[in-house]
């Protein structure tokens, strides 16, 4: 028997290869994601070498701290590019999530009917763009884009210029940290990011809804025979969406302390590439929300540089992410041919 045992765990798989060295082998869907990764630890050993304090814990708690919202969005983003779609949308809403929330305060409406209202607003526009795409068959990029400068047009009829917060409730809620360790600061707005990661987590692998999304970004026709629910899901991840821009126009005002109708002009941009460096295929079907995180602290990091360097232009942080987005969409490419 000690034979027959060792023979089955020896034996070689139908590709020729060890059932260890099988198991061993790292899965094709997790490359970009390493690959991810793999930037990241160069830009810290970089910074690292190059500069004094750079991988201080301020530092990278900073990266999370100045990168809350925009991590909500990534994550929303996310959902939306799985199934193969766009989302060109989310920097408007975010400024008209941003820009409600300062006319309410100032208007005296109290914090806490301003603050789910904001979101709530981001979701019917989520909602909206989500009939336009299943109801009425209008292509994601058409359709966001009218959300995009229709959010955009309401947030200078609602505020032509910028308006402070000063509203004590709201002030208080920006304001709250805590220290983690006595080193890692947490401000209220990296809490409800990393809520918002938590759940988009549990959503997409650990629930039917989840799956439907993998599922459609595949192949939508193939899930459609399989009897999922492809038309409530393509709605619900455009109305995520459009929730993770409200509540991202949320956490930019705290930390703004302000409402500006210029507010996310190309921030919708930011979010895409961060998705992509992330991990997440275009076309849809493969991704991870926790490489979109990882493809934000990326971003985060190269204007850390950049800051840290001093006598470097702001938009060789631009640059960079060019570069870099067209090499993740290479590999993406070069991928998906093995695969094919």
């Amino acid at each position: 028997m000690t034979t027959l045992a060792s023979s089955r765990r020896g034996a070689p798989s139908p590709d020729g290869l060890p059932s260890v060295g099988r198991r061993l082998r790292l899965d094709r869907r997790y490359l970009p994601v390493v690959g991810t990764l793999v930037v990241f630890a160069l830009l810290l050993v970089v910074g690292g070498a190059r500069y004094d304090n750079f991988l201080s814990v301020g530092v990278i708690a900073n990266l999370f701290i100045n990168n809350a919202f925009l991590i909500v969005l990534a994550v929303g983003m996310t959902f939306v590019i799985l199934t193969g779609g766009i989302d060109l949308s989310v920097g408007s809403v975010l400024a008209l999530s941003g820009v409600t929330a300062a006319y309410l305060l100032r208007a005296g409406v109290p914090a806490g009917v301003v603050i789910p209202l904001v979101v709530l607003v981001g979701s019917l526009i989520g909602l909206l763009v989500g009939a336009m795409v299943h109801v009425f068959e209008v292509q994601p990029f058409i359709a966001t884009l009218a959300a995009m400068f229709f959010a955009r047009g309401l947030c200078f009829l609602i505020a032509p210029e910028s308006i402070p917060i000063d509203d004590e409730t709201f002030v208080a809620l920006a304001s709250w940290d805590t220290w983690a360790g006595g080193q890692w600061r947490l401000t209220s707005s990296v809490m409800i990011a990393l809520a918002v990661v938590a759940v988009a987590f549990y959503l997409l692998h650990y629930t039917q809804f989840g799956r439907t999304v993998y599922a459609i970004g595949g192949g939508e026709q193939s899930a459609r025979l399989m009897g999922l629910p492809v038309a409530r899901t393509k709605v619900l991840v455009y109305v995520i969406s459009g929730t993770c821009a409200g509540l991202g126009g949320l956490l930019f005002a705290m930390f703004s302390r302000s409402g500006y109708s210029l507010t996310g002009v190309g921030m919708e941009l930011d979010a895409i590439a961060a998705v992509v460096i992330g991990g997440t295929l275009l076309t849809g079907g493969t991704g991870f929300v926790l490489g979109s995180v990882l493809g934000v602290l990326v971003l985060g990091l190269i204007q850390t540089i950049v800051t840290f360097e001093g006598t470097l232009s702001s938009w060789w942080t631009k640059i960079v992410i060019g570069a870099l987005l067209l090499v993740f969409v290479v590999l993406q490419r070069l991928l998906a041919l093995r695969r094919s």
